[in-house]
């Protein structure tokens, strides 16, 4: 059994991400025991199923998940994000959530750690991952799942806030 385990964002703004890995399924937990969500992916022949959330706080990945690509769609077909990854060498690099109004993908893998940053500069989170086995395209799809789950949940707590002071 390989081992995932790192964090995604900062030390206040962030999520932890620890997750197992037998070969043919990732699952374990994004985030707190509080606050986060639990993932399962299921990887096999190329294609990738699997629920990051519960039932009705979650959501879907389905898709093809190579050694060279990761293309998946994160949530439903019309409320998700499109995730597209090429993998070269020890570089990550792609697009997640669209061309226009969707965030860059810019990882690497040093050893048996994978580093880099989810989005830009400014509203960007930062990836640091220890591999532990887990081939790099499942961990890459497993941080962006991580990043898609914490960038919904202060998107959840903005809303609220802004509810709250606006009555």
């Amino acid at each position: 059994m390989s081992t995932l385990h790192g964090r995604i964002g900062g030390v206040t703004q962030g999520y932890d991400l620890h997750a197992d890995w037998d070969g043919q399924e990732l699952h374990g937990r994004i985030g707190g025991r509080f606050e986060g969500k639990d993932i399962h992916l299921k990887v096999g022949s190329g294609d990738v199923d699997g629920r990051i959330g519960g039932t009705f706080a979650g959501f879907d990945a389905d898709g093809d998940v190579t050694p060279e690509r990761v293309d998946v769609r994160l949530g439903g077909r019309i409320d998700g994000d499109d995730l597209h990854l090429t993998l070269r060498g020890n570089r990550v690099e792609g697009r997640f959530s669209g061309r226009l109004d969707g965030k860059d993908v810019s990882l690497s893998v040093q050893g048996d750690r994978l580093h880099g940053r989810i989005g830009g500069v400014v509203e960007g989170k930062d990836v640091n991952l220890e591999l532990g086995g887990v081939p790099v395209e499942v961990a890459a799809l497993a941080a962006v799942c991580a990043y898609k789950a914490l960038e919904d949940e202060q998107d959840s707590a903005s809303a609220a806030n802004s509810a709250s002071t606006s009555g």
